[in-house]
């Protein structure tokens, strides 16, 4: 099994593993804490949390085969290498598990806070499902063979195109609603924090390794981060650059006269 060259280097990596760990499994809460103060759920896209859950579960078994199946370690080596360090560290299954587990609590708030007049849209339910056929089809191929990192490398790939679905809805939605209220930056920010941070660990393990192997052994992660920093860039652009929320707010409470003005207030402050 291969090992650090430089322990300077692996202490660097293993600090931004944890830190991208931390940051990207903390984003998950502030949509969490945000919908349980308002007890409502609009304005969060139900198309981005139903396939944002798909993801982390296709995610979770990667990561999980990974660093437990020694075949599928094997074969990894077989295809990239005996000297090529495995791509995948003891933060990325803990993230991907407690992301499953928080993405799951979310579903599960949408179906008992106030969703106005959103729902889930048959969409977003047939993407899921072909998915889950995707997957299934994969089994049936590896199986034979005993493909198992082909396989497992299968649920990588699906879990990024996932990654791209999920997030096209909800800045589509903010789009159309010229708002990102009910929608939390703060998960955003984290993410961000968490995209960045993974690129530099992987990048240390990069230049200790003299080799790019670990960005193409695991493109998923690699694709993962990029496909993450482009996203969050643009939820930041639309929050505070294009629908800043206070300015949305103070134009829809001047528009309204006397007590009317004053009783919905208190509304738009909390949507906000």
């Amino acid at each position: 099994m291969a090992s650090w060259n430089s322990i300077r280097l692996q202490v660097v990596s293993n600090v931004f593993g944890w830190i991208a760990f931390f940051s990207w499994s903390i984003s998950n809460y502030p949509q969490v804490i945000l919908n349980f103060q308002r007890k409502s759920v609009v304005g969060l896209n139900f198309d981005f949390a139903v396939l944002n859950f798909t993801k982390q579960l296709l995610y979770v078994v990667y990561n999980a085969s990974m660093c437990f199946s020694s075949t599928v370690q094997k074969q990894y080596r077989k295809k990239y290498g005996p000297d090529e360090m495995l791509p995948v560290a003891a933060n990325d299954l803990a993230f991907a598990m407690h992301a499953a587990l928080v993405t799951g609590f979310t579903l599960f708030q949408i179906t008992i806070y106030d969703r106005g007049n959103q729902k889930v849209p048959k969409i977003s339910i047939a993407i899921v499902l072909v998915f889950y056929l995707t997957a299934a089809i994969c089994v049936f191929i590896a199986i034979p063979k005993h493909s198992w990192f082909w396989l497992v490398s299968c649920f990588n790939t699906m879990q990024v195109v996932m990654t791209v679905i999920k997030y096209v809805p909800q800045a589509f939605f903010n789009f159309q609603r010229k708002s990102t209220s009910g929608f939390s930056i703060g998960n955003v920010l984290l993410d961000l924090l968490g995209g960045i941070a993974n690129c530099i660990q992987m990048g240390m393990q990069s230049i200790d390794q003299g080799s790019f192997g670990n960005f193409l052994g695991n493109l998923g992660k690699t694709l993962l981060s990029l496909v993450t920093l482009f996203f969050d860039v643009v939820f930041i652009v639309q929050h505070y650059v294009l629908y800043p929320s206070k300015k949305a707010c103070s134009e829809v409470n001047a528009e309204l006269p006397g007590d009317i003005e004053e009783n919905y207030e208190k509304k738009v402050d909390q949507s906000c």
